[in-house]
C-alpha cells in the first residue's frame, strides 16, 4: 500500500495505442502536411493542445490513478472518467487543425456520417446515455472485472465524448461550432444532464458497486462515502468545467455584440456625414 503513489502500470495495449495516435497526429501536422501541401504552416500551439490532450489520456490510464481506481476507489474511477471524458477530448479537438481532418470526410458517406453524429441533439442523447450505461451496477462491475470490456467502455466513454464536445470545440465551417447562445444552452443541459448519474450513485443508502464492496479499505474511507465523494467528484468536475465554459462563451458572446455594435455606429456615422 505504501508503494502505491509510484505504482505506474505499463499496459502494452495503451502505451502502443497512445504511441501510434500522437505519431499518426505529428506525420499528420509534419511531413505529410509539407509533402501534400495541405496547409502552409501548423500552429504550435495546437501541437500542444493536442499532445497535452494525449498526455491526460497516459496519465489517466497508467499513473497510480489507475491502480486506485481499479483495486480501491470508486472515487478514483469517476475522477478518471472526468479527465477521459471531459478534460482530453476537448484538447485534442481544439489541437487538431481543420485541414488535417478535412482529406477523411471527402468520400459523402464519411461526411453525412459525421455530420449526423456531431449534431448537438444527438451528441448529446449519445454520449449522455453512454455515460448513465456503463454507470449500472451490472455494466460497471462487468467492466472492472473484465479487461477487455474495460477497455472497450474507455474507448465509448473517449470517442462519444469528442463527439459531444464537437459542437462546442470545433475548427470545421463543414461541422461548425453552435452559435454562442446556443453553446450556452448546450452547456447548461449538459450540467443537468449529469443528475440522471449523480442523484443514484450520491444518495443512495446502500453501496451500488460490488466490485469496491469486496475492494481493499485504504485511508479509512468507507464504502458509502467513497461512492458519495466519486458522485461529487463527477457532478462537481463536470460542473466546474461547464460552468466555467458558459461564462467565458457569454463574454465572448457580449464582446462580439458590442463589437458589431460599434462598427455598425461607426458605418452609420460615416454615411450620414458622406
Amino acid at each position: 500500500m505504501e508503494n502505491i503513489w509510484t505504482h505506474w502500470h505499463g499496459h502494452l495495449d495503451v502505451v502502443i495505442g497512445l504511441s501510434v495516435f500522437e505519431a499518426v497526429y505529428l506525420l499528420g501536422v509534419g511531413p505529410v502536411r509539407e509533402r501534400y501541401n495541405l496547409f502552409d504552416r501548423t500552429d504550435p500551439r495546437q501541437v500542444a493542445t493536442f499532445t497535452l490532450g494525449v498526455l491526460v489520456i497516459f496519465v489517466s490510464l497508467l499513473s497510480p490513478l489507475h491502480e486506485l481506481s481499479d483495486n480501491y476507489l470508486f472515487s478514483a474511477h469517476m475522477l478518471q472518467h472526468v479527465l477521459l471524458t471531459l478534460v482530453a477530448p476537448p484538447l485534442l479537438i481544439v489541437g487538431t487543425p481543420d485541414w488535417l481532418i478535412r482529406p477523411l470526410l471527402r468520400p459523402n458517406t464519411a461526411f453525412r456520417a459525421a455530420r449526423i453524429f456531431t449534431h448537438p441533439v444527438l451528441a448529446f442523447l449519445i454520449f449522455n446515455a453512454m455515460f448513465a450505461l456503463w454507470h449500472l451496477p451490472s455494466f460497471y462491475n462487468l467492466s472492472v472485472t473484465n479487461h477487455a470490456v474495460h477497455v472497450a467502455e474507455h474507448l465509448l466513454f473517449m470517442s462519444t465524448a469528442v463527439i459531444m464536445w464537437w459542437p462546442l470545440m470545433s475548427n470545421m465551417s463543414e461541422l461548425p461550432r453552435l452559435s454562442h447562445p446556443l453553446q450556452m444552452m448546450y452547456l447548461f443541459l449538459l450540467s443537468i444532464a449529469q443528475l440522471i448519474v449523480f442523484a443514484p450513485i450520491t444518495f443512495s443508502g446502500a453501496p451500488l458497486y460490488d466490485w469496491y464492496v469486496e475492494a481493499p479499505r485504504i485511508w479509512g474511507v468507507a464504502v458509502l462515502a467513497d461512492q458519495q465523494i466519486g458522485g461529487v467528484i463527477m457532478k462537481m468536475g463536470g460542473g466546474a468545467i461547464f460552468l466555467t465554459l458558459l461564462i467565458v462563451t457569454f463574454f465572448r458572446w457580449y464582446n462580439k455584440e458590442q463589437q458589431k455594435t460599434t462598427v455598425e455606429s461607426s458605418e452609420r456615422r460615416y454615411i450620414g456625414v458622406g
